[in-house]
C-alpha cells in the first residue's frame, strides 16, 4: 500500500463506499457540494462533511479544519498506508485535538484471484477535545528546567546527548573527583549540593565513576573521556559554581 496504492486509486474511488457507508447510517448523501467531497443529512440534524484523499497528510487535514467553519460533523477519510499504520496512534490524537472525525477507506481489490467487496472502519468520530493534564508529567518537565544550569542544548539538535540535569550533575561529581582523586557521596553532595550524588555515583550511567573502597569512589577513564566530551559544558559548569562560591552571602 502507501505510494503504490496512492498511484492506483482516485479519490473518485473512495466516494462509493464512503456514500453506502454513510447511507447504511440513514443518511442522503450527495458528491461535490460547495467544494465539499461528500455531504450528508440525516433528518433534521446538522450536515456531516467528508473529505477524501488518497492518503493522510497535511493538506487534507487543513481542507478538513476549514470545513468545521460550516459544521462540527467533520470526517476525513482515505486508505491505510504504511505510513498512517506506523503512526496511527499520534494521529489520531492530533485528528481528535482539531475534532475532525477519520474514516479508513479499504478499496475494492482481488486478493488470490477473489473479488473483496470495499469497506470503510470508522476509527475516530468528530467533537471537541478537551485533553485532560498529566500532571506528574509537567511536573517532571518543570523540574527538569529548574535543575538544568543554563541552555546547555540548542533546541532542534539531535547528534548529541541532550544535556539534561542529571548529566550536569554527573559532570559536576567527575570534576570534583578529577581535582580531589577520591570522594564519599556525602561530601560531593555537601561540596556539590549535587542531591543525588550517591545514586550517580553508585548506579554509574555513563561508566564514569569506580569505587575504590566502600562508600569512595573515584574517576574512571570513562569519566576522563567523558571530561574530553563535554569539556565546554564542564568548564561552564566550573566557572558557574566558582561565580556562585565567590558570591557575598
Amino acid at each position: 500500500m502507501g505510494r503504490a496504492l496512492a498511484a492506483t486509486i482516485s479519490e473518485t474511488d473512495l466516494y462509493p463506499p464512503v456514500k453506502r457507508f454513510l447511507e447504511a447510517q440513514g443518511y442522503e448523501v450527495k458528491g461535490e457540494v460547495r467544494g465539499c467531497d461528500v455531504v450528508a443529512r440525516r433528518g433534521e440534524e446538522p450536515p456531516l462533511v467528508v473529505e477524501l484523499k488518497t492518503r493522510f497528510g497535511l493538506e487534507l487535514l487543513l481542507q478538513a479544519v476549514a470545513r468545521l467553519g460550516m459544521t462540527d460533523e467533520v470526517y476525513i477519510a482515505f486508505p491505510a498506508s504504511p505510513a498512517w499504520i506506523n503512526r496511527r496512534r499520534e494521529a489520531l490524537k492530533l485528528c481528535r485535538r482539531i475534532g475532525v472525525g477519520v474514516l479508513i477507506v479499504t478499496p475494492a481489490r482481488i486478493v488470490a484471484g477473489v473479488e473483496q467487496p470495499s469497506c470503510v472502519e470508522p476509527a475516530l468520530d468528530p467533537g471537541p477535545y478537551a485533553p485532560r493534564k498529566n500532571a506528574k508529567r509537567a511536573g517532571l518537565l518543570l523540574r527538569e528546567f529548574e535543575r538544568r544550569k543554563g541552555d546547555p542544548t540548542t533546541g532542534g539538535q539531535n547528534k548529541r546527548p541532550v544535556m539534561t540535569a542529571y548529566r550536569q550533575d554527573a559532570l559536576r561529581c567527575a570534576l570534583y573527583l578529577s581535582e580531589r582523586q577520591s570522594g564519599r557521596p556525602a561530601e560531593l553532595k555537601a561540596a556539590l549540593g549535587v542531591e543525588k550524588a550517591g545514586a550517580i555515583l553508585q548506579q554509574d550511567v555513563y561508566g564514569w565513576f569506580t569505587r575504590i573502597e566502600r562508600g569512595v569512589y573515584a574517576l574512571s577513564e570513562g569519566g576522563a573521556r567523558g571530561l574530553k566530551t563535554y569539556a565546554e559544558e564542564a568548564k561552564n559548569l566550573a566557572e558557574a559554581a566558582d561565580a556562585a562560591f565567590s558570591e557575598p552571602h
